[in-house]
């Protein structure tokens, strides 16, 4: 059983092969849920079917590691109301920075109002927070908490953050400037999380990470035309979250390393 000062030979692969088995059947999943939506005929608009990818590889990892799983998802019991204030802040302070980076050079913020929209609003923020919740609980509820293990906060936030960049795949079909701006938003919105959830778990971990997540996303189809292959708004985006992850990563103090038992 590992430790806070090391870790046993024997956890390492058992802690990287579930991590490997999640983040493989997150992206096959995610790729096949992606060809169902047509067929159901789910608006994208409304929600993703792929976001509920990763929610099926914690799924398959429990078949085998029921109980870990059923650890690292209940996580710790530090609730911090003021941390939690500041986390959905700066989904808010994200988009707004994002938006008043490249106004000036475009001109035009793009806004669309929420009745503009082919579907009521209120249904389109109730899915968009259900699709992010089908995301976090596989990215914040279970491989950052699982990888935090054995290689702390922030890196593996950071790890999280390229993987979560990566497994949206349609990405990289757009230019290579947008390419590299989603990716360093999905770091820099992983450093957020990971460092504002330190220590949490539970439904607790799971709605904060759901509702910052799913703040950006409704942030970004109102404001910004980023899922159109707009490159400027992509790279603003990118910037305003690496700056965001910056000032959480500094605001980290060091904490001793917690293994999950049976990992």
């Amino acid at each position: 059983m590992g430790t806070a000062g090391g870790v046993e030979p024997g956890e390492r692969p058992k802690v990287w092969g579930a991590a490997g088995v999640f983040t493989a059947v997150a992206f096959v999943a995610a790729a096949a849920l992606g060809a169902v939506q047509p067929v159901a005929g789910v608006p994208p608009e409304v929600v993703q079917l792929t976001q509920f990818g990763p929610a099926v590889g914690v799924g398959v990892v429990a078949l085998y590691r029921r109980r870990q799983t059923r650890e690292l998802l209940r996580g710790g019991d530090e609730r911090r109301a003021d941390r939690a204030v500041a986390l959905l802040a700066t989904a808010g302070l994200i988009v707004a920075v994002s938006v008043l980076a490249y106004w000036p050079a475009s001109g035009d913020v793009g806004f669309i109002r929420p009745g503009a929209l082919h579907h009521p609003f209120v249904l389109i923020a109730a899915a968009q927070l259900v699709g992010a919740c089908g995301e976090e609980i596989g990215w914040r509820c279970f491989l950052q908490p699982l990888l935090r293990t054995r290689v702390g906060t922030l890196v593996s936030s950071v790890t999280v953050g390229v993987v979560w960049g990566a497994w949206h795949v349609p990405v990289f079909a757009q230019a290579p400037a947008y390419a590299a701006g989603f990716l360093v938003a999905t770091v820099g919105m992983s450093l957020v999380l990971g460092v504002a959830l330190d220590g949490t778990g539970g439904t607790y971990r799971l709605l904060l990470a759901g509702g910052f997540h799913a703040l950006v996303n409704l942030g970004l189809l109102l404001f910004m035309d980023v899922e159109f292959g707009a490159v400027l708004p992509m790279v603003s985006f990118g910037l305003a979250c690496l700056l965001a992850g910056l000032v959480w990563a500094g605001r980290h103090a060091s904490a001793p390393r917690a293994p999950i038992p049976g990992w």
